[in-house]
């Protein structure tokens, strides 16, 4: 098929429009949407911490940030990696990360479970009980992140969240009845002292778009899945919004549109808790004890 736009051969067929593009098109049909996304949900001055996994979305979301801060020098991109210890997997997109920065000379810090906590994530799985290994991942992954982050003076930390993502976690907290949790929704508003806000530059790029950005631009990435995904209750949200997508083109454009309609709302109705310095680590919390120490506490007890 010939590009909506110039006739030239069509590498993608956006169903939610009905359009056909060649490369040079849907490349800019990408750009375009980020970069407005990214001023949308503010763009401080200052140093943008990246989490980059060396997964497609992550390579993606520090590329277009890279380019767009080419555009003035109020700007500099640095790439965090967290290690969460988990073998066979790991190794290879730290490779990854590594090499794409060293290519495209951004910064870039490591920072692992076991110098953080005192243990791997596969550690953590033989010692779990009940909670799934994301749990205790997602809690120790932004613990790191926003760690690094305050220690190179970011000012905001992008997350490679594509719009597959935001709408499976908007309809997970629905379903869950957790609307208050939605309200913490990233791109933040508002910043809570001890943190750093998060933006979320990809978040209106589906899944499939980000892949195949990736891939015309010759980025490596990795394409394997974490082993842990497997008992993720995310992926049964991810494989009701696929099909859903598969009949009704647009859905999940229509579930991310919704909540932007609510978000305002939910702010209000949940404003941001009273935060006081964790009795164990002093990182900002509204319990006596963190999450992170909670956790920790758990976890030291069995390994």
């Amino acid at each position: 098929m010939k590009c909506s736009k110039c006739g030239r051969e069509a590498v993608i067929f956006i169903r939610y429009n009905g359009r056909y593009l060649c490369e040079e098109h849907f490349s800019e049909f990408v750009e375009r949407r980020v970069k407005r996304e990214v001023r949308k949900q503010g763009f401080p001055k200052g140093t943008i911490a990246v989490a980059l996994s060396g997964g497609k979305d992550s390579i993606v979301a520090c590329h277009l940030l890279k380019e767009i801060t080419r555009e003035g020098d109020s700007r500099t991109v640095h790439a965090i990696t967290v290690d969460e210890g988990i073998k066979g997997y790991r190794e290879e997109t730290i490779k990854i990360a590594e090499a794409f920065c060293a290519e495209h000379d951004i910064p870039h810090h490591i920072i692992s479970f076991r110098d953080t906590f005192g243990f791997t994530l596969d550690e953590v799985s033989r010692a779990r009980g009940e909670l799934a290994e994301c749990t205790y991942c997602g809690v120790f992954r932004r613990y790191c992140l926003n760690m690094v982050a305050t220690e190179i003076g970011a000012k905001a930390i992008a997350m490679g969240h594509n719009l597959d993502d935001m709408s499976q976690t908007i309809l997970m907290n629905f379903v869950r009845g957790d609307v208050e949790r939605m309200a913490r929704m990233a791109p933040h508003k508002k910043v809570q002292p001890g943190f750093i806000p998060r933006l979320v530059p990809l978040r209106t790029i589906p899944e499939k778009e980000a892949t195949l950005y990736a891939y015309l631009k010759g980025f490596q990435i990795s394409e394997h899945e974490c082993p842990y995904a497997v008992r993720a209750l995310r992926g049964i949200y991810r494989d009701f919004i696929t099909s859903l997508e598969e009949h009704h083109p647009g859905s999940r454009h229509s579930i991310l549109k919704s909540f932007l309609e609510l978000e305002d709302c939910l702010r209000r109705q949940y404003p941001p808790a009273q935060l006081h310095p964790c009795e164990r680590c002093g990182q900002p919390t509204s319990e006596t004890l963190c999450m992170v120490c909670r956790l920790r506490e758990a976890i030291e007890t069995k390994v």
